[in-house]
């Protein structure tokens, strides 16, 4: 046996065949892989899966894995010319879409080359919806119709070079589509089947430890799928045989009430965008909610500030809040000291493969050294279509391959590392450089601030000035330019404080929280 994805899966579902969630999502599955064979799609055929949450979503990631094809994520946001790019680009031959993107998914169609051939089409689409070009089979009838049918043609061996790629669109630039060896995979990104623990050392040892912890964990990725972090999340639990819960759609208030019902232990969100109306809700309408079978939540892909944290933690004092960090490009790199916060940067205690390196050099600093983000060991292979930037960004040293993340950090003479911001996002005012996070983190920390982004604007004299856009917490006094210098001033060096406000009903995110600075940069430049 190899450290493949689906094999691994089957062995835990073979081991624990009773468990809730894994019996329906197996049997299901193999249907779907019949009849994506019978269309076609094999081994190393690239499927796109342009879905919300929802079973249909794992029963097709799923499906794929076991036929040897290629899942890929497909953002719900993006608009025609952003889904032409990336089915283009991802060299989709097959595509499982929800019904209500039935417009979008025919105006890019025909833009695509014709290498997207077969559809699948999840629910019924909405009154109105044209569909120029698009015959698609219902989901029902795909698996329903391969329910008696047979095997299909053998797919050959499975191993841990079978091929997992994630579409990561960051907040810069067109998507880019991260290709993982599942063997590296598997370690990186679900902790090698233990993301609290040791890893396994041999790939049975995973239904063993299925076996001997039992049942009893809830695991509630609250993030859209189409992100690594909620998909990897859903992957863990099911390589640990437990229960999995999903919301169509991040309503703070279903999210409560889905703990207290299904006794979830384990919650994940991405950053304040989330956590914080949860938290509002905790302490005013749902004020008493069961949340006692919660064991932790843990947040990746966006900053936790220290405010939010302190009223989490006020709240819910037993539950452990994990601030962790990540990329689709490095899996899990570290999670965040009790320090983090404005004025101490954000400080991690980084896994052993995680160094701080000379972006030029490619080698890591010493102690008291700025440097770029890197991860050694289990990595991905590069950028699916892209070999310019896969040599930007993967390089080998010392016989071991590197990811060189995007991260700016500085490392201390402990081995804690403090990031300091994308350095795609740092703002050059005068010669200083401000990355945008920590300015972020000291704004939140605002009582009358409710979200906050900050970016660069373009300065005569400074060349670029330091611009926050707020959203104003609901009932509070809009916060005014003099009254949030103020309160960053004892927070932050003089050159980080920002000088221009922009106060905005809401401040834009992706679905899984994570900022949308080109955004940001529009509304302070305008």
């Amino acid at each position: 046996m190899d450290y493949n994805l689906a094999d691994l899966f089957e062995s835990v579902a073979r081991a624990v065949p009773g468990r809730e969630a894994l019996v329906h999502l197996m049997c299901i599955r193999d249907r779907l892989a019949r009849h994506l064979l019978g269309a076609g799609v094999g081994p190393g055929a690239h499927v796109g899966l342009h879905l919300y949450n929802g079973v249909e979503y794992l029963q097709t990631l799923l499906a794929c894995l076991k036929i040897r094809a290629v899942p890929v994520n497909v953002n719900y946001r993006y608009v025609e010319d952003e889904l032409a790019y990336l089915y283009r680009d991802a060299d989709l031959v097959a595509l499982v879409f929800d019904a209500a993107f039935t417009d979008r998914v025919a105006a890019a169609l025909p833009r695509t080359g014709g290498r997207l051939r077969h559809l699948v089409r999840v629910g019924e689409p909405p009154a109105g919806a044209t569909r120029p070009g698009i015959a698609p089979v219902a989901f029902a009838d795909a698996e329903a119709g391969a329910a008696d049918a047979p095997a299909g043609p053998d797919v050959g061996p499975r191993s841990g070079d079978d091929r997992f790629v994630i579409y990561t669109g960051g907040t810069t630039g067109m998507p880019k589509g991260v290709v993982w060896r599942q063997e590296d995979l598997f370690f990186s990104g679900l902790g090698g089947g233990a993301p609290t623990g040791e890893p396994v050392r041999r790939p049975e040892e995973l239904a063993e430890r299925a076996v001997a912890a039992g049942e009893g964990l809830v695991f509630f990725p609250t993030a859209p799928l189409m992100h690594g972090t909620s998909t990897l999340t859903a992957l863990i639990a099911l390589g640990l045989g437990q229960k999995v819960v999903l919301h169509r759609a991040f309503v703070p208030e279903e999210v409560l009430r889905t703990v207290a019902r299904e006794r979830v232990t384990n919650l994940s969100l991405v950053g304040d965008a989330m956590l914080r109306p949860l938290v509002d809700m905790l302490d005013g309408p749902l004020r008493g909610t069961d949340c006692s079978s919660l064991l932790s939540v843990s947040s990746s892909g966006a900053v936790l500030s220290e405010t939010v944290r302190a009223q989490f933690g006020a709240l819910l004092p037993g539950v452990r809040l994990l601030n962790n960090f990540g990329s689709s490009e490095s899996g899990f790199n570290g999670t965040a000291t009790e320090e983090s916060g404005a004025g101490q940067g954000f400080r991690l205690r980084v896994n052993g493969r995680t160094a701080v390196v000379d972006p030029v050099t490619r080698r890591p600093v010493p102690p008291g050294g700025t440097g770029r983000l890197a991860q050694r060991g289990h990595v991905p292979l590069g950028y699916h279509n892209d070999p310019v930037k896969t040599a930007e960004t993967f390089f080998t040293a010392d016989g071991e391959r590197w990811v060189l993340l995007g991260d700016m950090a500085t490392l201390d003479a402990d081995g804690v590392v403090t990031v300091l911001g994308r350095g795609s996002q740092c703002i050059n005012t005068g010669g200083e450089k401000v990355f945008p996070e920590e300015v972020e983190q000291a704004l939140k920390a605002h009582p009358a601030v409710y979200d906050a982004l900050v970016t660069g604007v373009p300065d005569t004299r400074w060349g670029h000035r330091v611009a926050a856009v707020v959203q104003p917490r609901e009932g509070a006094e809009p916060p005014t330019l003099a009254a949030l210098q103020a309160h960053c001033r004892v927070r932050l060096a003089g050159y980080k404080v920002p000088r221009s406000l922009v106060l905005t009903e809401r401040i834009r995110r992706s679905p899984s929280g994570k900022a949308d600075y080109r955004w940001a940069r529009a509304v302070a430049g305008g």
